[in-house]
């Protein structure tokens, strides 16, 4: 039998092509020692990290018992990186992987049942103690469990884990949820990760003991609901559960096994703000109300839902809107590639999300393992977790596939109900796996179903790539622009910008793709150029905000990877490439101007009658719109102006030509022509009757862009609205692109005084 090694001891790391601050330290003693699961913890455990025996095979071998294999493995890190201590090539086609090594049961865990735990194991997992196997386990992205009692002799017990991970190979028909994994890496997919990456380990329970525990916090009436789930027979059994504030009891109650709740009185609102976290301790007392088991939990008390805020369908944080900015965020690491070397290294992604001024993360595509989601809890970050997605390729799933695809999904779900910081689902991305669109809408439907105290996004990006439209359901409308940013029109569903941005620097020294190609969406030549274009595209989603309805923007990307270099942070995270003061000072004044959002509400012009439209940009005041050879200008106009600049200079407003709510402007010299939008350029056009002619010619009066003043929005392209810029009268939406689309000086430009006639 393989003799257990000690905790300092394991296979040597292969030397990984960029070293992050964390890889010296990952093997020295047990990797990834800490409590791997926050959220449900006990004192007693063992942990099976470190040196296991391993065998990579091509075919479909049977295990082998009480026989050494040929070579070692760092568990839990995957066998593609170089901290397994094996770094097999991507493309490597041995796709059976075989796990050993021994164990022995603390004495003092006598009289317990002995569960064995896995973290994640990508992707079919089979295993067996002590030559029998205790069972089996389908997908890489949740964890489980076996009670592995009744198989323990005693003494050394051996423990051997088979595992397939086709990967997107195809093999034997399969078509496994896998993100950005594959055996071909280039540009924006990476290296697969196979096998054990998440803590594999031990621990004992009672006969009958608590399982898992659902928390569902309700700030509108104080109270945390709680559902317990047990093993074993707990026939007469309660449950008692307390509320903490650190180790003071501040609410507890007595349940079953059905919901229930717990008094939490003046509870502290968790937001990214204040991220507090009560603890809960659930205790499973027999029927005669002796303790039988003991569990600690941890919880925020915070409410997302959606509503509307001056007429806009926003998402909302304990009942306020504010704007929720975040990067894309993979989870890939150089020396790691799915599995971070440390706990430290897990925790520092998120840490720089907070010091880059960001309220919120998107997990793209990837599950990370249960402490990902504790630091983002305490470190107050909002989470929106993507169900990770079948192959990008163009490949339908069949009906099996699909099942596979949507019990996962719903594993996914189960298992992170209790973290405040998941606020939002993600279930299709760009239309990858997308089977039909039918298909897509009961999916998202049902996670929806599973879960109602949080947001559905049906489909990130649905107006890209093979989506097969929009789904129409959720509580999201999402669109990826690169680089952006654009926004769909918040309407019944609050309005996303999904993915955006993806600026690219070169850093020599910190940046490795395994197909010696680089990509980024757009290249920046020095890191003042890349803080600047980024500065420039939050002024842009800001507008967004105010003009489209935008509630949400998320920024590709946290870190660069392996060929894609368009991250804040260099793929081994050791360089920050932006100006992290700026960057912060731009994400928080964002965040800022959401708490206090003008309410562009319909405003009253006086039909009939004569106005002036006066600029009200700050130094420029002593400008009206006026028409030259058609096309509208602003100029200084005073008293001593000729007559022919005070007509150009005065409109008549009339009921909107395509709606009778909102207003037309015809010229005073020129009756029958109307200001209208051209390709975005504003001018005069006589009404030739036309549909076209009327909805350009049509523009809804809101209270101010700046809070004083009239801004005038387009029937036909809401969102946009009359702007001047270098003394031409533009369509815009402040998004940026075209030199007359600038965020600088958008809300001012596009708001304008009601004034008195020059032309009487």
């Amino acid at each position: 039998m393989l003799a257990v090694p000690s905790a300092a001891q394991g296979a040597p790391a292969k030397p990984p092509p960029l070293t992050t601050p964390w890889t010296a330290q990952a093997l020295n003693g047990t990797p990834l020692p800490e409590y791997p699961r926050p959220q449900l913890t006990r004192p007693d455990w063992q942990n099976l990290n470190g040196e296991w025996q391993l065998r990579q095979s091509a075919t479909d071998d049977a295990p082998q018992f009480n026989t050494n294999l040929p070579e070692r493995v760092n568990v839990p890190f995957p066998v593609e990186s170089a901290l397994s201590g094996v770094m097999r090539a991507p493309g490597d086609n041995r796709n059976y992987l075989f796990y050993r090594r021994t164990f022995t049961v603390p004495a003092s865990w006598a009289g317990r049942r002995v569960q064995l735990n896995f973290g994640a194991v990508d992707y079919q997992a089979t295993v067996w103690v002590n030559g029998q196997q205790v069972g089996g386990h389908t997908g890489g992205y949740d964890a489980f469990t076996f009670d592995i009692t009744d198989r323990l002799n005693g003494g050394t017990n051996e423990l051997v884990v088979k595992v397939w991970d086709p990967s997107d190979t195809r093999q034997n028909g399969s078509l496994p949820p896998i993100g950005k994994q594959t055996k071909t890496p280039d540009g924006i997919f990476y290296t697969p990760s196979s096998g054990i990456w998440q803590t594999v380990w031990l621990e004992p329970t009672p006969a009958a003991s608590i399982s898992s525990v659902d928390l569902y916090p309700n700030p509108s009436n104080n109270t945390i609901r709680v559902r317990v789930f047990t093993r074993g027979s707990v026939s007469g059994f309660s449950v008692l559960a307390e509320a903490m504030n650190g180790s003071t009891v501040v609410g507890s109650a007595t349940g079953g096994f059905a919901e229930f709740s717990v008094p939490v009185p003046n509870a502290r609102r968790w937001s990214p703000d204040d991220p507090f976290l009560y603890n809960l301790r659930v205790s499973l007392r027999n029927g005669s109300g002796a303790l039988v088991d003991q569990t600690m939990h941890y919880f925020g008390m915070r409410e997302i839902t959606t509503g509307l805020v001056n007429g806009v369908r926003r998402p909302l944080l304990n009942g306020q809107f504010v704007f929720q900015t975040g990067t894309l965020d993979q989870g890939y690491w150089p020396d790691g590639v799915y599995t971070a070397p440390t706990d430290a290294a897990l925790a520092f992604d998120l840490q720089k999300h907070k010091d880059l001024g960001f309220n919120m993360v998107r997990k793209h595509i990837k599950v990370e393992p249960q402490r990902w989601f504790y630091h983002a809890d305490r470190l107050g970050l909002l989470v929106w977790q993507d169900v990770p997605s079948l192959t990008a390729q163009n490949i339908d799933p069949n009906a099996a596939q699909q099942a596979q695809f949507e019990a996962e999904a719903t594993e996914i779900v189960n298992e992170h109900r209790s973290s405040p910081s998941v606020v939002a689902y993600t279930v299709y991305n760009e239309g990858w796996g997308e089977r039909t669109l039918a298909d897509t809408q009961r999916v998202g439907a049902g996670v929806k179903a599973l879960d109602p105290s949080r947001l559905v996004n049906v489909h990130s990006g649905y107006n890209c790539c093979q989506s097969l439209g929009n789904p129409g359901n959720g509580d999201i409308d999402d669109w990826h622009v690169y680089l952006g940013p654009d926004s769909p029109l918040a309407s019944s569903r609050i309005a996303v910008l999904g993915e955006f941005g993806g600026l690219g620097l070169h850093t020599p020294g910190h940046e490795w793709s395994p197909s010696g190609n680089f990509f980024a969406y757009e290249w920046q030549a020095n890191a003042t150029a890349l803080t600047d274009r980024y500065v420039g595209l939050v002024a842009g989603v800001q507008n967004l905000m105010l003009g489209r309805g935008l509630s949400a923007a998320i920024y590709t990307e946290i870190t660069d990877l392996e060929g894609e270099l368009n991250g804040f942070v260099t793929y081994d995270r050791q360089v920050v490439k932006m100006d992290q003061n700026r960057v912060r000072a731009a994400n928080q004044a964002l965040i800022a101007a959401s708490r206090a959002l003008p309410a562009l509400s319909p405003t009253t012009l006086p039909v009939n009658q004569r106005r002036s439209l006066q600029v009200t940009t700050p130094g420029y005041t002593n400008r009206y719109l006026r028409h030259q050879n058609s096309l509208a200008y602003t100029e200084v106009v005073t008293a001593s102006s000729p007559a022919l600049l005070k007509n150009d200079a005065t409109y008549t407003i009339r009921p909107g030509l395509a709606d009778a709510s909102c207003y037309s402007f015809e010229s005073v010299n020129f009756p029958g022509q109307f200001l209208r939008h051209a390709n975005s350029r504003v001018q005069n056009s006589p009404n030739d009757g036309s549909a076209l002619l009327r909805a350009d010619a049509t523009w809804c009066a809101r209270t101010a862009l700046t809070g004083s003043g009239v801004s005038l929005e387009s029937w036909n392209f809401r969102g946009s609205y009359l702007r001047h810029y270098n003394s031409e009268v533009w369509l815009s939406n402040g998004a940026g692109g075209a030199a007359y689309n600038s965020p600088s000086l958008w809300t001012a430009d596009s708001t304008w005084n009601i004034a008195s006639p020059w032309a009487p």
